[in-house]
């Protein structure tokens, strides 16, 4: 399988410095509620109507759905097209065409999406609204495992080595042959675990071509639950959804201990698969659409909401993301917003 990967090669820095801003003042899972959200209006108090579209990442987009669906509670005479398209399906197939308001992302746009955006015209404004712990499961009778580092991720997945059997990657593992499910190529979360676990390489593909690939993450999970030696990677959300029928390995990374998957994990940045999440809205668009400045706001607030956490399983955003994001809009509103990585 042909892989669309162009992720900065500086990305993985960039989580990083990210995972920084995210923790800085960032107040505890129970209690990260942010201030008031928007009031939903527009300037002068009129209702708010039109059309919102919105497009991009899976990841993402269990998040996207609440928001929306609350927003549109709110204002009946706005609509919304929320879609899952992957993150780069987002960007290459709707955002960068100019069909959409805003691309869901779980991972930073690229050096060459935001070229090709500029090319049409667009600036997008970044929003990072919340943090994820990338999810690696196994089918819950594999007695065998219950971590894995992600050398030997590397080393499953990697076109180079794509060993046929667990016991060629670990002599204690089974004689069995894999069973590999992961998202699909226009997934940011494949654009994310080759950068973070595979990295280059010197097939002409940037992963293993035999797997089940799809931008269902719920499919993945039931691919993996499906097959005693099967493996997969989702995001966490995802697995919380699938608790009893998969079971989330922990992982270490260059002879550490292990480190179970969770939000607090991820917020502290002490798991090796933590992420950030993002959106990205059309300045143009912005500045056109009343309506669309009103969702972005609530979108931003509600991000920082205790159910993000609870009930989708994702790390709020914090009080300074927040602040930036807000900043971000204003920026946009104002024509004045640059992207800068």
């Amino acid at each position: 399988m042909a892989s669309s990967h162009d992720a900065d090669t500086a990305g993985i820095t960039r989580r990083k410095s990210l995972a920084a801003i995210a923790g800085a003042g960032a107040l505890g899972l129970a209690g990260c509620t942010s201030g008031s959200g928007g009031s939903g209006n527009g300037s002068g108090g009129e209702t708010l109507s039109g059309d919102i579209r919105i497009s991009g990442s899976s990841t993402v987009y269990p998040v996207a759905q609440e928001v929306t669906r609350q927003f549109a509670e709110q204002h009946s005479e706005v609509s919304f097209n929320l879609t899952r398209d992957g993150s780069g399906g987002g960007f290459n197939n709707v955002f960068i065409p100019g069909d959409s308001d805003m691309n869901n992302a779980s991972r930073p746009i690229t050096e060459n999406e935001l070229q090709r955006c500029r090319d049409n015209g667009i600036e997008p404004v970044e929003f990072f609204l919340a943090q994820d712990a990338l999810t690696v499961v196994v089918n819950n009778e594999a007695d065998w495992i219950d971590s894995i580092s992600l050398e030997e991720l590397r080393t499953i997945w990697s076109p180079d080595t794509a060993p046929e059997l667990w016991s060629d990657v670990n002599s204690d593992w089974p004689d069995e042959p894999f069973d590999l499910y992961g998202p699909a190529s226009t997934s940011g979360t494949y654009d994310y675990f080759i950068e973070a676990v595979i990295g280059e390489t010197e097939a002409d593909q940037d992963i293993r071509s035999d797997f089940e690939g799809t931008e269902e993450d719920d499919l993945i999970a039931q691919g993996v639950s499906g097959n005693r030696y099967a493996l997969g990677y989702l995001p966490f959300a995802y697995y919380t959804n699938n608790p009893d029928t998969v079971k989330a390995l922990s992982l270490s990374e260059g002879g550490s201990d292990p480190v179970e998957p969770s939000l607090q994990a991820a917020q502290s940045g002490s798991y090796p698969l933590a992420r950030p999440l993002f959106s990205y809205g059309h300045m143009g668009k912005i500045q056109e659409k009343n309506h669309l400045q009103a969702f972005i706001e609530f979108y931003i607030n509600e991000a920082a909401k205790d159910y993000v956490a609870e009930d989708i399983g994702y790390v709020p955003a914090s009080q300074d993301m927040v602040d930036s994001n807000l900043a971000n809009l204003e920026e946009a509103i104002a024509g004045e917003y640059e992207y800068s990585a």
